[in-house]
């Protein structure tokens, strides 16, 4: 069964943010774009904007759809990822409100590729971005709820 995921790159003067966490698998601290589940009955873009805020503390404009990806993690599930290119207030700090979230860091591209990364999504999500990946938000069609 695929679960779905949601993922934010965020960009300020040729910085990323990404977040410092556990894999849940080792005790080995790891870097992710801020991310995580989209919960049942939440739109995609809302998941995102939520996943920012609790993981960062700061409000998420998407502004373009990065891409989707497939990942089958070394804890042996199946993750679709939907990747979004977007904005934070400018100047504003990112504080995580997740306990999970052991802190919150700015890196340049090739800072990131000597880090310990959650996945090899999180690379490759930067790379599709910085090699201009953007689709209109309009291909993520707002949630349906379809009455009984």
């Amino acid at each position: 069964m695929w679960e779905l995921t949601v993922a934010a790159i965020i960009e300020r003067e040729g910085r990323y943010l990404f977040v410092e966490e556990t894999d849940g698998v080792s005790p080995e601290r790891v870097f992710n774009q801020p991310a995580g589940h989209v919960e049942a009955g939440e739109a995609i873009l809302d998941a995102v904007r939520r996943e920012v805020r609790e993981e960062t503390g700061l409000a998420f404009t998407p502004e373009a759809l990065v891409g989707i990806y497939q990942l089958q993690a070394r804890n042996g599930k199946d993750y679709c990822r939907v990747c979004f290119r977007g904005a934070v207030p400018a100047g504003a700090e990112a504080v995580p409100e997740d306990p999970d979230i052991l802190g919150c860091r700015w890196f340049s591209r090739e800072e990131l590729a000597a880090a310990p990364l959650r996945s090899g999504l999180v690379l490759h999500c930067l790379d599709d971005a910085l090699a201009g990946a953007a689709y209109p938000l309009s291909l993520v069609a707002t949630l349906r709820r379809e009455r009984r």
